[in-house]
């Protein structure tokens, strides 16, 4: 498993064996899984498939057509948020009426979904690890990007105690380029800079003191971020006073 990838094998329906059911013709599950829906308070179908984490196409095909078309992972996730079995959601949502007699393949099909489950167990482990080499990859991106001021930062600090009189804007660049540059790769942008006299918006700005009116200049004493449409921080703001 390269660069956090995985192939994920697929999973099979769950198996209907003609030789042990009788298929029941014309079935609408609707009713049924309202029911259980309500016994778990689940007010919608779409609350159901938030809370289980399945598309509201897999739950309709609940509905139509019961489970026998439907991949395990999918039931597994369903039978959690509607607090059943996997083995009590099959026998409610099934298609086919279990013909109980000697024949009846029983140990097979109960093999079946064992395997399934674990299959799916396997899947959600190699899920969970993507994501913690996707994480690290993130961090070490990050890390590079700020490589200067994690090597450089350090030493000028030990030289700036030792150097009371060191003027501290030989420092200032050590910690602005580098953090300039990962705001910059992450697509994040300073609303404006510190000191700016800026025309109040409130929507961008938060007030410190005073009492500006929308369109009046203030000065800016903390810068605000925002990344693309979205903002992050609003710029601490402060009126300009006559004359000042």
């Amino acid at each position: 498993m390269g660069n956090g990838e995985w192939q994920k094998q697929p999973i099979p329906p769950f198996p209907i064996s003609n030789s042990s059911c009788a298929v029941m013709s014309d079935t609408d599950f609707t009713q049924k899984l309202h029911d259980l829906m309500q016994r778990v308070g689940i007010s919608s179908f779409k609350a159901l498939s938030r809370t289980a984490d399945v598309s509201e196409r897999q739950i309709l095909r609940l509905r139509r057509f019961g489970v026998g078309q439907m991949r395990v992972d999918v039931l597994l996730k369903l039978s959690q948020a509607l607090k059943l079995t996997l083995n009590e959601l099959v026998a409610i949502f099934s298609q086919v009426e279990l013909v109980i007699d000697k024949d009846t393949p029983t140990q097979e099909l109960l093999h079946y979904v064992d395997q399934l489950k674990k299959e799916y167990e396997r899947s959600q482990q190699q899920i969970q690890q993507q994501r913690q080499v996707l994480q690290q990859e993130f961090q070490q991106s990050s890390l590079q990007l700020l490589e200067s001021l994690l090597l450089q930062f350090p030493t000028a600090a030990h030289k700036a105690r030792e150097n009371p009189q060191l003027p501290a804007v030989n420092i200032v660049p050590l910690v602005h380029k580098p953090l300039e540059k990962l705001l910059q790769h992450w697509g994040v942008e300073a609303i404006a800079a510190v000191g700016a006299e800026i025309p109040y918006n409130p929507q961008l700005h938060q007030l410190l003191e005073g009492n500006p009116q929308v369109g009046e200049i203030v000065k800016v004493r903390y810068t605000g971020y925002r990344q693309g449409d979205k903002l992050l921080y609003r710029a601490k703001v402060s009126p300009v006073l006559p004359g000042a």
